[in-house]
C-alpha cells in the first residue's frame, strides 16, 4: 500500500503564490506517474497536473503558464509551485500516485484563493 501526504495549502489572495507539497512511501516512487488534482464543492475532481519519471508534464488549460509541477525522486516528493492565484482556483487539492492501473490518493489539502 502506497501512502501519499500532501501538504501546503492555506489561505492566500488573488494574484498571489502557493506551494503544496506531496510525499509518496514506496522504494519504486521513481516509477510512479504523479499528479495533482483538484475539487470543487458540488464539482467534480480535476486533474491540474501530471509529471512522469523522465520529467514530462502535462497540465490542464485553466493552470498553463501558473502552475509548475515538478518531482524530486530522492525524496519521494512531488511539488506544485502556483502562482497568480485566481478565487476559481480555490478547492482541495489531492496528490495522485499512479502505478500500472492502481490509484493512490491523499486526504486532500484546502486552498483558498480570498481577499
Amino acid at each position: 500500500q502506497v501512502q501519499v501526504v500532501e501538504s501546503g495549502g492555506g489561505l492566500v489572495q488573488p494574484g498571489g503564490s502557493l506551494t503544496l507539497s506531496c510525499a509518496a512511501s514506496g522504494s519504486i516512487f521513481s516509477r510512479y506517474r504523479m499528479g495533482w488534482y483538484r475539487q470543487a464543492p458540488g464539482k467534480q475532481r480535476d486533474l491540474v497536473a501530471t509529471i512522469i519519471s523522465g520529467g514530462i508534464t502535462n497540465y490542464a488549460d485553466s493552470v498553463k503558464g501558473r502552475f509548475t509541477i515538478s518531482r524530486d525522486n530522492a525524496k519521494n516528493a512531488v511539488y506544485l509551485q502556483m502562482n497568480s492565484l485566481k478565487p476559481e482556483d480555490t478547492a482541495v487539492y489531492y496528490c495522485n500516485a499512479y502505478l500500472i492501473g492502481k490509484n493512490y490518493w491523499g486526504q486532500g489539502t484546502q486552498v483558498t484563493v480570498s481577499s
